[in-house]
């Protein structure tokens, strides 16, 4: 899917905010939890982290293997993600603020769109209908239908190793942004938790990187500009700050580099 910078672009926004979905805006991942659940359970899925993130498995090849194993038809899935799935319990009120001063969400994900745009809907409400999303699908396999057991499968974005590389997506809103005078140009912010967040962090200003991740120790070694998270909370106070001009993307990721350097982080595997 190629998006429309000028949708985002348009009015002049301050900020972009560019966020993943499961386990950043999420409690829980919903891939992990249908594979916990639904598929080959709890360690079968951790090994293929941990192989993932020794370099012994690709992250498109270990993400198809998760969704393979789930046999449950697609909307069995969203039925039970729906009873499942919770919501950061601040991010609503971040959302409608971005809403009302005008800086465009987009969510970047290596989960199924169908699945985001029903978890959105059902958790924030009507108003989740209105957010970009930039991520994988679900395909029916031949000569059978997602509404059957078995019936369905992954659709990879692109051809990445990822399955959907997300720097890709925002690289043409930098190469845009870089464009335009410089007192025009607006911050452009991510949200995230995972490895495959890492290249997507690379193409912003900032990136909010949440707290006992694997994903802060990467952006210390890699020398990515990142502040520290625990819920969205966090986020709404310091882009308000950004947005306002309180504080700006410089000061906040010196704050959260010395935050990581006093506090450490305990790192987990995530996607």
């Amino acid at each position: 899917m190629t998006f429309d910078t000028t949708h985002a672009l348009k009015g002049n926004p301050k900020c972009i905010f560019f966020t993943d979905f499961d386990g950043t805006i999420t409690l829980r991942d919903s891939n992990d939890y249908l594979t916990d659940n639904l598929g080959f359970g709890y360690e079968k899925r951790r090994q293929g982290n941990i192989d993932i993130l020794n370099g012994n498995l690709s992250f498109r090849d270990g993400f198809r293997d998760m969704m393979n194993s789930v046999k449950a038809s697609f909307p069995e899935c969203i039925k039970e993600l729906n009873a499942n799935i919770k919501l950061d319990p601040h991010f609503r009120e971040f959302y409608m603020w971005t809403r009302k001063v005008g800086v465009p969400v987009i969510v970047l994900s290596s989960g199924m769109q169908p699945i985001i745009r029903s978890l959105l809907v059902h958790l924030i409400g009507p108003e989740g209908e209105e957010i970009e999303i930039g991520s994988n699908d679900v395909m029916d396999r031949p000569g059978r239908s997602r509404n059957e057991e078995g019936g369905w499968e992954i659709k990879f974005h692109d051809d990445s190793h990822f399955g959907h590389d997300k720097s890709l997506t925002i690289r043409p809103y930098a190469e845009a942004i870089a464009k335009m005078p410089e007192n025009d140009r607006p911050t452009l912010l991510y949200a995230g938790d995972g490895v495959s967040d890492l290249s997507a962090a690379k193409e912003t200003d900032l990136l909010f990187a949440k707290k006992g991740q694997d994903l802060v120790t990467y952006c210390e070694r890699e020398g990515v500009p990142f502040t520290i998270f625990e819920d969205f909370s966090t986020i709404l106070d310091k882009t308000k700050d950004i947005y306002s001009g309180k504080t700006n993307v410089r000061k906040v990721a010196a704050e959260g580099a010395k935050e990581f350097q006093e506090g450490g982080n305990e790192a987990e595997m995530t996607k």
